[in-house]
């Protein structure tokens, strides 16, 4: 009896096994990413549950403890009051990443908004909006900050408003190009002939298309806030001492970075760690987009 011919290979792969496949691509091309998800998880664990990863009083110190090494029972060393800096930084967590977080949804709002009335509705407000986002641009990000900060005044909120507003000009500018991209395409001309109104046509039609590139721009800005509200708060304008923030934790070991070492570079390590991990997520998703760089 004949064998009858195989359709195995002529079946077209699932959407699972699409999925596995551009899983497994992703991975190849991104192998440290893994590593920058765990770190993140860890973060944000210590910024939500922060007494379950470590046991000290971050406030409290004993001072015959002060400037010790890293050892077994302090991770990360003591501080000159003999404060646990293992603790400091996991407590320093919700500080940081609250103010980040807040920092890059205010910019993420803001620039959609402006970039969408100005790259849908085009003309008047379309110039006088971007010649505002090119006068935004022309000046360094954290130099815009300590001068809204000068403005608003010292905190951990005031960082977070200066460091979202200073990054405005980065989301708008990819907001309109993506709204000029999607906006003469076919399904939104044909919204428009049935009288749907701009909005909906926005909210259904441009936005969703736009989601990617602009949550890829996210998390590469949220990695650019972390490092920011860190250098503000490095520069005393943040939460006051003693108060367990990142950046006031490295700017009060820059005193004894010869005889502790540790003071200084842990926490530093933690802000380069996250901000590694944020950029590791961000260039996976805009690998996920098609945009590979």
């Amino acid at each position: 009896m004949l064998n009858q011919p195989s359709n195995t290979l002529a079946t077209p792969p699932t959407g699972a096994y699409r999925q596995r496949s551009k899983l497994a691509s992703l991975l190849r091309r991104r192998p440290l990413l893994p590593l920058g998800l765990l770190v993140l998880l860890l973060v944000l664990a210590w910024a939500l549950w922060p007494s379950g990863f470590s046991h000290y009083d971050p406030l409290l110190g004993v001072p015959s403890q002060a400037l010790q090494s890293p050892s077994a029972s302090h991770w990360f060393g003591t501080d000159q009051l003999g404060r646990d800096l293992y603790s400091r930084a996991v407590h320093g967590a919700a500080i940081s990443l609250q103010a980040t977080a807040l920092a890059v949804a205010i910019a993420l709002v803001v620039g959609i908004v402006l970039g969408t009335i100005a790259g849908y509705f085009g003309g008047v407000a379309d110039a006088l909006l971007m010649r505002v986002v090119e006068v935004l641009m022309a000046i360094p990000s954290l130099l815009l900050a300590m001068a809204i900060i000068t403005v608003l005044g010292f905190g951990t909120l005031n960082i977070a408003l200066a460091v979202g507003l200073s990054s405005v000009a980065t989301f708008a500018r990819l907001v309109r190009g993506e709204v000029l991209r999607w906006r003469t395409s076919v399904f939104v001309e044909a919204a428009v002939s049935c009288g749907v109104g701009p909005w909906t046509i926005i909210r259904r039609h441009i936005l969703g298309h736009a989601a990617g590139p602009v949550l890829a721009l996210a998390a590469l800005e949220f990695g650019s806030a972390v490092l920011s509200v860190a250098a503000l708060s490095f520069l005393g304008f943040g939460a006051p001492p003693p108060q367990p923030e990142w950046g006031l934790l490295i700017a009060e070991g820059r005193n004894y970075m010869v005889a502790a070492w540790w003071y200084t570079t842990l926490p530093g390590l933690v802000v380069a760690a996250v901000v590694l991990a944020t950029n590791q997520l961000a260039r996976a998703v805009q690998d996920l987009q098609g945009n590979y760089s």
